[in-house]
């Protein structure tokens, strides 16, 4: 992507993070526990629950990755955590199976960022713009019909039958989008996925979302990386993404 003379074109395609890049997934698990928690009485805190319930996303993930376990979709990861976090905060007692299976479609009513849809949009018109979740193909299908997000195609974990930040994942991306992977630009909230990706061959553009983990939140307040980009928001990564040549 970038000739002899230093020049640096454009991407053809960009693929993004979306838990945590694109969408705020603490505060649209924390709104739908909030309302069954009021349904049912439960005086626990909602956003300390949303981050319990996250807390278990990589360990799950994990097994996959490591081979101790088959490719299970995210979508039951997160129904197994789920049960698990029910226990732990001994809530589990107050959920039928059926009422399990409800709460857990929180992860398909996520809101996006602000800036999200028109940043997308705004993208849209230079380059081809695909999730690169570790969200299930259907998932992150419902995920963009509820928020409106306008993706190209949709991707997901399925394709490559594993997790990020596995390089297979990212290449797999790519290569279902019939391009090499340095034509293909992952953009991400977190630094570490950024490094995977361009482990695996991919640029890289970094957007802050210092609350994605609450007023607390002590990682990725910054660029830890020679990112190829770094943006505030969706509209400054638009921007910058204008004003790259084509090749």
């Amino acid at each position: 992507m970038t000739k002899q003379t230093g020049t640096v074109f454009r991407p053809k395609a960009l693929i993004f993070d979306v838990f945590g890049t694109v969408v705020d997934w603490r505060n649209g698990i924390a709104a739908e526990c909030a309302r069954v928690f009021a349904e049912k009485n439960i005086s626990a805190d909602p956003h300390e629950f949303a981050d319990l319930w996250r807390g278990e996303y990589q360990p799950a993930m994990q097994k996959v990755r490591s081979g101790n376990r088959g490719y299970v979709s995210l979508d039951m990861l997160h129904l197994e955590n789920l049960a698990a976090v029910l226990a732990k905060t001994g809530l589990d007692t107050h959920f039928s199976d059926d009422e399990r299976a409800d709460l857990n479609h929180a992860w398909e009513k996520l809101p996006p960022w602000p800036d999200s849809v028109a940043g997308l949009s705004a993208i849209k018109q230079h380059a081809i713009i695909a999730p690169c979740s570790n969200g299930s193909i259907a998932l992150i299908t419902r995920m963009a019909k509820f928020g409106g997000l306008p993706w190209d195609a949709i991707l997901g974990a399925d394709i490559a039958q594993n997790y990020k930040p596995e390089a297979i994942v990212y290449r797999r991306n790519a290569e279902v989008l019939g391009l090499e992977p340095g034509e293909v630009m992952m953009v991400a909230a977190h630094n570490d996925d950024l490094h995977a990706a361009r482990a695996a061959g991919l640029r890289t553009a970094f957007v802050t979302r210092p609350d994605e983990h609450g007023p607390g939140q002590t990682t990725d307040l910054e660029a830890t990386g020679d990112w190829e980009i770094v943006a505030a928001d969706f509209g400054e990564l638009a921007a910058q993404i204008a004003q790259l040549p084509q090749d």
